[in-house]
């Protein structure tokens, strides 16, 4: 049985879909699995069970990549296509099924809208992620097993996105303090390699020893391992709070100018926060740029964010007792 999956092209839509891909591989546990994606995520798919070809859809003028794709699967007689998408595709190539997504405006998280292509609206299957043997021995040499770690992602793909790198520091000093939750932990720092502005800004609060600087120098399953090494994720709305969420451990995202209603972090230990203002009182200001790199985030509170983070701790650590 051979399954397209025709999934995003950003990390973190991309993990979202992930939850699909492994409620199809539990459905059907003989299939084969050909993933479509942009080439960023490309690499969190090559691990997953079932999937035996990933495609990097490296986008190309006039809709070229498109058909490239066709290209490599228009022979192949597909038991199932799901497009994720909402393209052509889905009805372009050999196919018994099909299930092509349908733009829908409705408030309702990524998450359901995916899980309405199934009609498991009621319980959208939660991203999961998976580290490849290889990618869980470079997190082991980079991450300690003997002392807790606090991931931080103080950093996105746009800078409105960005909670200011020094307000970071000093919640994940309070957090990691002595009299903290997470007392002693040492503090990992994640983030893409042109993403150093933030990451150097939050490590400078810190002894060198207290910090693990990941940013730029791991690929994303490496990243990946290496959260599922960690005990709690602080970080902005990206997909690298995607790929913690999917991870297992207690995720806060961070809101601003993104919408946690339709994209916060998904999992039994995931919370989002904001400052005052909500999404649409930050995106329809008289003032909003979205070219803008300032950080639109800047009303959300220091102490606000420990408190969220101390009680996310404490309950996942209740729960585990």
């Amino acid at each position: 049985m051979n399954i397209l999956f025709i999934t995003a092209t950003r990390i973190g839509d991309a993990v979202l879909s992930t939850g699909l891909l492994a409620y199809l591989r539990e459905r059907y546990p003989q299939a084969r699995f050909t993933v479509a994606c942009g080439p960023a995520p490309a690499p969190l798919f090559t691990a997953l069970p079932g999937v035996v070809k990933v495609i990097p859809m490296v986008k190309q003028r006039r809709a070229g990549h498109w058909l490239r794709l066709w290209r490599q699967t228009v022979t192949t007689p597909w038991s199932l296509v799901v497009d994720l998408r909402g393209s052509a595709m889905g009805w372009l190539v050999p196919a018994l099924r099909r299930k092509v997504i349908r733009s829908d405006w409705s408030p309702r998280h990524r998450l359901e809208h995916l899980a309405r292509l199934f009609g498991l609206e009621a319980t959208p299957p939660l991203p999961r992620l998976a580290a490849s043997a290889e990618a869980a021995a470079r997190a082991a040499a980079l991450i300690p097993s003997d002392r807790l770690v606090l991931a931080v992602g103080p950093s996105a793909n746009w800078g409105g996105k960005q909670w200011p790198a020094e307000r970071f520091a000093a919640a994940a000093a309070a957090l990691t303090a002595p009299d903290g939750p997470m007392a002693g932990a040492t503090i990992a720092v994640f983030g893409g390699p042109n993403e150093r502005g933030p990451v150097e800004t939050f490590s400078a609060s810190f002894p060198a020893e207290r910090v693990i600087d990941l940013a730029g120098d791991v690929d994303l399953p490496t990243a990946y391992a290496c959260l599922e090494r960690c005990g709690f994720y602080l970080g902005n709305d990206s997909g690298l709070m995607h790929m913690a969420a999917a991870s297992g451990i207690p995720t806060l995202g961070l809101f601003g100018p993104s919408s946690e209603i339709l994209y916060g972090p998904m999992g039994r230990w995931c919370r989002s926060l904001r400052g005052p203002r909500s999404f649409e009182d930050i995106c329809h200001a008289p003032d909003f740029d979205h070219r803008g790199q300032k950080s639109l985030m800047e009303d959300l509170a220091v102490e606000a964010v420990i408190a969220a983070a101390t009680d996310l701790w404490a309950c996942a650590q209740a729960a585990r007792a």
